[in-house]
């Protein structure tokens, strides 16, 4: 844990304790945190496309966990507000977890496009990097790997959901590959690597997003400032 410019950043183990601590002392469930996690998601995206998604494609890059969760909330409210949204699972649907799966089904329902992992993006405004989360070591595997190259080479502006997938949370070195991202969504609090100088051209521009975490949560972690009280998203650089 280390402080700066008024933000406490995490390890991957303290930022791990601090999801526990939300869920199981305060009874904050996944499905409320990825809730509010895909629509801070949602919103930057709007931001990086000019405020106005109607028409614009977004190919969403989306791992089997909640990482590629949140990327899934934040598809259906970009494909309510207009935009031609497809999804690129990097696993099958029965290896999904359980609420990234109901997330998954309700895409389908509402006619969202699947594609296939080593499918490419030439067509798309905007790709959303869901793949992998906080607790994610050592360097992306295949399906992932090709992924992440192929987005990178695309040359398409990227989003990250929480980190750019194959950044190491707590150290901040870049795995072979990693996701060279144009913005990051970080969830809770910021990830110490984030602070590693070799991250920054990794990570972009970098928002924090609320997601209703109680105010003793944060404190418990020495984040003892206000961060929300103007916007549910703060721009940290």
């Amino acid at each position: 844990m280390r402080s700066k410019g008024g933000f406490v950043y995490l390890t991957a183990e303290e930022m791990a304790e601090f999801d526990r601590t939300a869920i199981e002392d305060f009874g904050i469930g996944e499905p409320v945190l990825m809730e509010n996690a895909g629509v801070a998601v949602a919103r930057v995206a709007r931001l990086m496309l000019g405020r106005r998604v109607e028409g614009k494609a977004i190919s969403f890059m989306v791992g089997k966990g909640n990482n590629g969760g949140d990327g899934l909330v934040a598809a259906r409210h970009l494909h309510n507000w207009g935009a031609r949204v497809s999804l690129v699972p990097a696993a099958q649907k029965s290896d999904f977890r359980e609420v990234p799966a109901l997330q998954l089904a309700i895409l389908e329902k509402m006619g969202v496009t699947l594609a296939r992992p080593d499918s490419g993006f030439a067509s798309a405004d905007l790709l959303v990097d869901a793949l992998l989360g906080y607790n994610a070591r050592g360097d992306p595997r295949e399906p992932l790997a090709g992924m992440i190259r192929r987005a990178n080479a695309s040359k398409i502006r990227i989003l990250a959901v929480d980190l750019p997938s194959g950044l190491d949370a707590t150290t901040g070195r870049p795995g072979d590959p990693c996701v060279a991202a144009d913005a990051t969504v970080t969830l809770g609090l910021p990830k110490l690597g984030f602070l590693n100088p070799e991250a920054k051209r990794y990570v972009g521009e970098l928002f924090l997003a609320d997601l209703s975490f109680p105010g003793a949560v944060y404190r418990r972690y020495a984040q003892k400032r206000g961060l929300f009280r103007e916007d549910s998203l703060v721009r940290i650089r």
